[in-house]
């Protein structure tokens, strides 16, 4: 987070939200997209790919089609259309209340049972053709392939086996009915009020019909002893057994978006870093 917001993303700030005061907006820097935020009134997305341009539409459809469900917290809602301006391609979005948890705190068991249920409660048919792949942005059907054939190979040689049984203890977990996976739900994207609830869920882009063990993997921000608390043994077990390949994702989605070479090594010595700690890490439930 910034406070200084480059007098170019102001422009496009300005555009989307005309007659706004914007001396007190910071700046959040994605993956996919710069983030202007004016606290307590809005917030604008700004598209830093070519990816990220191609899917704001769709995905903007998608916080409408979610807004209109009955879901027992708030989404972002689009507050203007997909615009180009001065280059950039943007959309302003409305500001979602409630506060971030840091890593490790809030997120007491029956809260995290009830979002799960309630992403899994939604018929994905409702939001056809507005949903990502499984994967999408670390390779989407092609993931198996992208990890072994892309990812690996750019490991340390310590770890690539350790990588490769990751992935293939992943790709043998049995199937499960596919339910709506938000695919992100951690940190700054699930807002909480002063009692504990979640009030909001932001940053819908990797949307899917997938495992909901993915979600509760993504929960572990707030400790894997409330993700334990809060799910059946064999969703605890497919969530530990995701959790361990997302590291490896990095690596492909920087691939993927054309970063330059010394982005890509530094994402894979992240990477081996990251084996290395989880690696010693207690499987939970154990």
């Amino acid at each position: 987070m910034s406070d200084h917001v480059p007098e170019e993303l102001l422009s496009v700030a300005a555009a989307l939200l005309p007659g706004r005061d914007l001396r007190g907006a910071t700046l959040a820097v994605g993956g996919s997209h710069h983030v202007v935020l004016l606290p307590g009134v809005a917030v604008v997305r700004v598209a830093r790919n070519a990816t990220a341009v191609a899917a704001l539409s769709r995905r903007m459809e998608l916080l409408r089609r979610l807004g209109a469900l009955d879901l027992p917290f708030a989404v972002p809602r689009p507050l203007s259309d997909v615009v180009r301006v001065a280059g950039h391609t943007a959309v302003a979005l409305s500001w979602v209340g409630g506060t971030p948890a840091p890593r490790g705190g809030g997120g007491e068991p029956e809260h995290l049972a009830g979002l799960l249920r309630a992403l899994k409660g939604v018929d994905c048919r409702d939001l056809q053709g507005l949903l990502g792949a499984a994967h999408e942005y670390a390779g989407g059907d092609r993931w198996a392939e992208m990890m072994e054939r892309d990812v690996v190979p750019r490991l340390p040689r310590t770890w690539r086996s350790e990588a490769r049984r990751r992935v293939g203890a992943a790709l043998d977990l049995p199937p499960v009915e596919p339910s709506l996976v938000h695919g992100d739900l951690a940190g700054g994207n699930l807002h909480w009020s002063d009692d504990g609830r979640v009030v909001g869920v932001l940053d819908w882009d990797l949307a899917q019909p997938f495992d909901p063990a993915v979600d509760a993997a993504c929960l572990a921000w707030h400790g894997w002893d409330k993700v334990a608390a809060a799910v059946d043994r064999p969703t605890l077990h497919r969530a530990w057994t995701w959790y361990l390949t997302f590291g490896l994702e990095q690596v492909a989605f920087a691939l993927l978006n054309g970063e330059p070479e010394e982005v890509v090594e530094r994402h894979s010595s992240v990477t081996a870093a990251w084996l290395e700690r989880t690696a010693r890490m207690t499987r939970p439930g154990a």
